[in-house]
């Protein structure tokens, strides 16, 4: 495919920006951006928003456990599959702390994000060489929708490092592809070299430990080592790389090898496998709602019909996308542009961008046509949060456009078609900048209500303290919750809506609760939970004791 988009010949794309003022006022925009981005969601994490939840909990459990020294799991609680690193990251907060709590929860997760934005624009930088670029990029990143600061900051297993991982091994493949330096380097620069073979491994395995939603970045960035670094693989390169990606897989393979399980088969499990789901459902969850959802341009809990224009528009966005990176990659030189450290060769900088491409355009498949995209759409659009590491790629072809026009090889003398372009190119990016701050306004009206809510929740938590309550009953999204918020003084196991023994992420809690005498009951007011416990006081007055507290009813046995 040939499109005709004006590529510069340095391979990051654009000219090195010119010294003085300029230069130094983008720095300082983008500092500023970043700043913003990381003080937005230091602000959520203050108002306990985005709402946490059982999920969560049973990852603070699992720190909880490990700072105390009781274990070291290796799986989410409950499951076979998706590593606990953030609970091994949350556990030395809540030691230093002197115990759990859900701002401790989170700040490993703040970090990730900030580090994130860093390596997403060191990436940019390094594939297009416009420091305007990056700038656009940390704003768009800097926003935050609903679906979007959950996914970065929810220490509910896997998404808020995935992005940190895949933007790093995109970031390291630039270097290796483009540094030269081989055998005949000195000691010092070749130590370094192998250092960065060896982060990429280990990158690699330990996220195929942490969650396998980012293997297609993996095998992306991976071709593009094989490609340009082959015979270097061969040696010693190699070698280190593999060891150090078994090493970050460590608790995988170990656990796999002594239990005989397989995780695959787990994940396929939890992403519909075992359900099923028509393909127009599939089509509709994974190519009209899903991109729009996952990549941060929806109102929370929703998509409005309008905010659905970017699934029309990504397909385009990513044929463009791979057709100039193709582009150039079949006819580039394969040295730098410039001389100096920071030069990347034009082929290097346009396969990483075709291998960002063709791992969105993996990750958009898979989503697709598993049956999680035709069950739960909206919450399920998580899976496709790896998107953002692409939209670097996705967007240089429109930003080159927008700046410089079409070439002139596909005008010819037709000035009205190159202008029309640039036009069409600034309203993409001017729509995108405005849905993505839309939406991230709307993700910030709903912060009331989650204080408000987390301050009923805390009152809860008092309130069976004062009544001196060790064990309840209660649904899955208030167990967990609740035993986290106590630091285990209260215990609770899983009932569902007939008052029958629910699922139970940790065992231990139903048993100690199935030992207690009289265990209370906890369910949210105007539940089915709840319904189900008046009638039985109905039925048989005097056989509870109701206490009553804004959006909770607690029943006590007599």
């Amino acid at each position: 495919m040939t499109v005709g988009v004006r590529e510069q010949p340095r391979g990051a794309g654009a000219p090195r920006p010119r010294p003085g003022a300029r230069a130094s006022l983008v720095g300082w925009l983008t500092g500023l951006a970043v700043l913003a981005g990381v003080g937005y969601r230091l602000w959520l994490l203050r108002q306990a928003a985005p709402p946490t939840n059982s999920d969560e909990a049973t990852m603070g459990l699992a720190a909880l456990h490990i700072a105390r020294g009781e274990g070291f799991p290796i799986w989410f609680y409950g499951q076979q599959y998706m590593g606990t690193l953030e609970a091994y990251l949350a556990a030395p907060v809540f030691a230093v702390a002197g115990g759990p709590s859900l701002l401790g929860l989170r700040l490993p997760t703040l970090a990730l994000y900030a580090l994130f934005l860093l390596l997403a624009w060191r990436l940019t930088l390094r594939l297009t060489g416009d420091r305007w670029f990056g700038l656009l990029m940390v704003v768009l990143l800097a926003l935050g929708s609903d679906r979007i600061v959950k996914n970065q900051l929810i220490a509910g297993g896997g998404y808020p490092e995935m992005n940190v991982a895949a933007a790093a091994l995109a970031l390291l493949a630039v270097d290796l592809a483009t540094d030269r330096r081989g055998p005949s380097a000195d000691t010092g620069r070749q130590c370094w070299r192998l250092a960065r073979w060896a982060t990429w491994g280990f990158l690699a395995g330990l996220m195929l430990w942490v969650d396998p939603l980012v293997l297609p970045y993996v095998a992306a960035t991976g071709a593009v080592l094989v490609a340009f670094r082959r015979r270097e693989l061969w040696g010693a390169a190699g070698a280190l790389l593999g060891v150090a990606a078994v090493l970050g897989a460590a608790p995988l393979l170990l656990h796999s090898l002594l239990t005989g399980r397989n995780p695959l088969h787990a994940v396929l499990v939890a992403s519909g496998a075992n359900a099923s789901a028509g393909w127009a459902d599939r089509l509709h969850g994974g190519l009209v709602l899903g991109p729009p959802l996952g990549m941060g341009f929806c109102a929370p809990g929703q998509c409005a019909t309008w905010q659905l224009w970017w699934a029309l528009v990504l397909p385009l966005l990513l044929a463009v996308a791979a057709g100039t990176a193709w582009r150039v990659l079949r006819t580039a030189d394969s040295g730098p542009a410039e001389v100096g450290p920071g030069a990347v060769s034009p082929r290097v900088a346009a396969a990483v961008r075709l291998a960002l491409v063709l791992a969105a355009l993996a990750t958009l498949g898979a989503y697709t046509v598993s049956s999680a995209a035709g069950l739960t759409p909206v919450e399920s659009s998580r899976y496709l949060s790896c998107l953002l590491i692409s939209l670097p790629a996705l967007l240089w072809p429109v930003w080159t456009v927008a700046r410089r026009g079409l070439r002139p090889a596909a005008t010819g003398r037709h000035g009205v078609r190159s202008t029309v372009a640039r036009s069409v190119a600034v309203l993409l990016l001017a729509t995108t900048v405005g849905t993505a701050t839309h939406a991230t306004w709307r993700a910030a009206q709903t912060v009331g209500a989650t204080r408000a809510a987390e301050a009923r929740h805390a009152e809860l938590v008092s309130t069976l303290r004062q009544l001196g309550v060790r064990h309840v009953r209660a649904g899955y999204w208030t167990c967990n919750r609740l035993t986290f918020a106590t630091a285990e003084r209260v215990v609770c196991a899983v009932v569902d809506d007939n008052l029958r023994p629910g699922f139970d992420r940790y065992p231990a809690y139903r048993r100690e609760v199935d030992s207690a005498t009289a265990p209370a009951w906890v369910a949210p007011a105007g539940s089915p939970l709840a319904g189900v416990l008046d009638e039985r006081q109905r039925v048989a007055p005097g056989s509870l004791d109701l206490v009553t507290i804004e959006g909770w009813r607690i029943y006590l046995p007599r």
